[in-house]
């Protein structure tokens, strides 16, 4: 097995506007795994809220390349207990992680869902993301929308825009990115109509979660504040939904055995994503037949998509057939 990493950048079509920052690109890291003429991709993307820098990661590729590149073919799953024997970041982690899964699907002629035995059922859509700007900008851009669900991101709670966007009367939820006061959530959760909305993610700063209530009136969804299993039982008093990201929790194999684990514990399950082209969308759709809800519309933000495989069509989740993840990189 040959490994190859390249270095490369996600353009996006417009300024990305969150709590916390605003951005135009994104650098991200693409990683190859070939053998008998077959090629498995991953991704990973430097997000500096999660303090990553890709050349560690690179520095990292090169020392433990022998390692990998001496493996044996066998399950991902084995693979994967490889893997967790060098440790990795949980990005470049799930970057190798999804770039076998491709890659031994590829080697075996079977698609993702068809070597781990998922159910074709019908899939939910994803929503798409509203970047912060004026409440007017936000209620244009979902008003010339072809999606049906929609992602708001916030910087600070506000009543009479959150308003707004219940009047349109369209499937809406609102992103914080931990922007929220206590002040604010004690009102939301006293607040009958925001049980309207799909769900509000990560309210608060991270570890600040004790003030709210999973009681049913407020659908509240924990990102940062999950990272994996650990924090399952912690957080059930007080969310009801989990963000998984697979850059988060270290890729395809720990996502799905942590999705079985929280349908367990009663949670509704997402799958996010960060800025990714479509090789860490195609990573992500192969699980959307597991999820209540999806945010998969980071390969529609960018402009230089590097690949194709699965995606995302005005919400609607298009899984490939193609073995593996069914990712093809267009470099």
């Amino acid at each position: 097995m040959q490994l190859h990493f390249y270095k490369t950048e996600l353009l996006l079509k417009e300024t990305f506007s969150i709590a916390y920052g605003n951005y135009d690109k994104r650098d991200a890291l693409v990683i190859k795994l070939s053998h008998l003429g077959c090629e498995g991709f991953g991704e990973c993307v430097a997000i500096n809220y999660y303090g990553i820098n890709l050349q560690e990661f690179i520095t990292k590729l090169k020392q433990i390349q022998p390692q990998i590149e001496t493996q044996k073919i066998i399950h991902p799953k084995e693979f994967y207990q490889f893997l967790e024997t060098l440790e990795l970041h949980h990005f470049l982690l799930s970057a190798l992680d999804c770039a076998y899964w491709d890659l031994f699907g590829k080697l075996e002629n079977k698609t993702f869902s068809e070597l781990n035995q998922l159910e074709n059922k019908p899939l939910v859509e994803s929503s798409i993301t509203i970047s912060i700007a004026e409440i007017d900008e936000q209620i244009r851009k979902i008003e010339n929308s072809s999606w049906s669900k929609f992602k708001v991101k916030c910087n600070g709670f506000n009543l009479e825009n959150t308003e707004k966007l219940l009047s349109l009367n369209k499937n809406i939820s609102l992103d914080a990115n931990a922007s929220f006061t206590k002040e604010d959530c004690l009102k939301i959760q006293e607040n009958a109509d925001f049980q309207k909305l799909m769900y509000i993610e990560q309210p608060l700063e991270i570890g600040n979660y004790s003030i709210l209530k999973n009681s049913g009136t407020v659908n509240w969804m924990a990102d940062e504040d999950c990272q994996d299993f650990t924090y399952l039982q912690k957080l059930k008093p007080h969310y009801s939904s989990i963000n998984i990201k697979l850059m988060k929790c270290g890729g395809l194999t720990p996502a799905l055995e942590m999705i079985l684990e929280v349908k367990k514990l009663g949670y509704k399950i997402m799958l996010g994503c960060m800025t990714e082209s479509s090789i860490g969308i195609s990573a992500g759709c192969a699980l959307a037949g597991l999820l209540d809800f999806a945010d998969l519309d980071g390969a529609n933000l960018i402009s230089n998509d590097y690949a194709k495989g699965s995606f995302v069509e005005n919400g609607r989740i298009q899984l490939s057939e193609k073995p593996g993840l069914g990712i093809e990189f267009l470099l």
